[in-house]
């Protein structure tokens, strides 16, 4: 993560708060003794722990149980909303990381927790709780790029986030740090529970994400993830994200 940048605006309070981020912003390595979701009404944000990256644009909220150490960062100025949850609602949420497709409703309820009118504390304790009914019934989204252990992936890894326009096959990028295809392939498979492909394709949609947030067109951002055909990559950006990138830049 590049050096911290502050928030240049933050609201904060027992329950939760507001940060508003400008484009670039991080947060220092952080560690909270309560579990907390954070949303993006506006911008896109990348929520890092040991697990992995989380990519979190607006239709999406990433919960991080207590205890984990984790860094925020904004891409595009970014309006970032947190809530935290009391133990007796955290143990019915995953105990890892994780992003959530956000319903209507979340979506309206993170808003009002975070909203400049006060709440009393019987009323914040009942839209919790139907946010975190909301969150149970949603599935978990992959939006989530893993970081792997193994040097070798680690390897390839950092090669492709230098570059993710880079086209070169398992076979090529093996070469390159000498290791077989087959033995990177199970690498993948074993440690990162996905084909090559398929995180190469999350890599390039997170950047896409991050290119979108700071006002680049689809065209432009197809080419720079290393879709020759834009359509190509509106249909993996739908199937990751669940919009086009078209409606997901308004």
């Amino acid at each position: 993560m590049p050096e911290a940048r502050q928030p240049a605006t933050s609201r904060l309070w027992p329950s939760g708060g507001v940060h508003l981020w400008p484009s670039g912003g991080t947060s220092q390595q952080q560690i909270h003794a309560r579990g907390h979701l954070v949303y993006a009404a506006q911008g896109v944000l990348s929520v890092h722990t040991e697990r992995g990256t989380s990519i979190v644009p607006a239709n999406r909220v990433a919960w991080t149980p207590a205890g984990f150490p984790h860094q925020h960062a904004a891409h595009g100025h970014t309006d970032m909303r947190i809530v935290f949850l009391p133990a007796s609602l955290a143990r019915l949420v995953p105990d890892h990381p994780v992003v959530f497709l956000a319903s209507d409703l979340a979506r309206e309820i993170l808003l009002a927790l975070t909203g400049p009118q006060p709440r009393d504390t019987a009323a914040q304790a009942r839209l919790r709780r139907v946010l975190v009914d909301e969150l149970h019934e949603a599935h978990e989204q992959p939006l989530q790029l893993p970081t792997p252990r193994d040097d070798r992936l680690r390897s390839i890894a950092q090669l492709l986030q230098d570059n993710p326009a880079d086209n070169a096959s398992l076979t090529e990028l093996g070469r390159t740090i000498g290791a077989s295809a087959r033995t990177l392939s199970r690498l993948f498979h074993d440690e990162l529970g996905m084909t090559f492909y398929e995180w190469r394709t999350q890599l390039r949609v997170f950047h896409a994400l991050v290119l979108l947030a700071d006002g680049h067109d689809t065209t432009h951002v197809a080419h720079a993830c290393g879709w020759a055909n834009p359509s190509h990559f509106i249909a993996a950006f739908t199937k990751l994200v669940g919009t086009t990138p078209g409606r997901h830049r308004s």
